[in-house]
């Protein structure tokens, strides 16, 4: 019985793949990005699904360096980096939290940045927090809520280990 076992978790260790993103990729990613908010109660909704939608098609698909992790052909997650090495975006499907997805993506962003990596994060958002200082990211900086949804927010770095080099 341990070997069903063993290949259930070997077949879901394969099957989830970091890839660049396509611009197929972009309505699930809207979607998770939408759903997280409409989930999240301290996280106000200023921009509607369709806007969110075509910012993700217009904006960051378009400028930054997009990976999605795709598991089964279904986008399980994806984290967006910009070419200031600033993580723009890290979405994770809620069936596939706590499951490596999130760590696998910024994985790859630090591979792919050309320096240290910054984000940020909401101060409500203590699960991201505790997750990007287990991941070696330290805080540098707050504020009161000078974005858009007028949270107050925390701006975190990893120093440029594991980082790849500037050519």
């Amino acid at each position: 019985m341990a070997i069903p076992t063993t290949r259930r978790i070997y077949d879901e260790a394969r099957l989830m793949i970091i890839r660049a993103a396509r611009l197929r990729d972009m309505p699930a990613c809207a979607d998770i990005v939408n759903t997280w908010i409409d989930a999240t109660d301290w996280m106000p909704r200023v921009h509607s699904p369709d806007e969110v939608a075509e910012f993700y098609r217009d904006t960051v698909f378009e400028r930054f360096e997009v990976f999605v992790a795709d598991r089964d052909e279904q986008i399980a997650g994806m984290v967006a980096l910009a070419p200031d090495n600033m993580v723009s975006a890290l979405y994770v499907h809620a069936d596939a939290r706590r499951q490596g997805v999130g760590k696998a993506l910024l994985d790859r962003a630090k591979r792919e940045a050309t320096g240290p990596v910054q984000l940020w994060t909401f101060v409500a958002n203590r699960a991201a927090q505790a997750f990007y200082k287990h991941e070696g990211f330290t805080e540098v900086r707050r504020t009161e809520g000078d974005n858009e949804e007028q949270l107050p927010d925390i701006l975190y770095v990893c120093p440029q280990d594991g980082a790849r080099a500037t050519p």
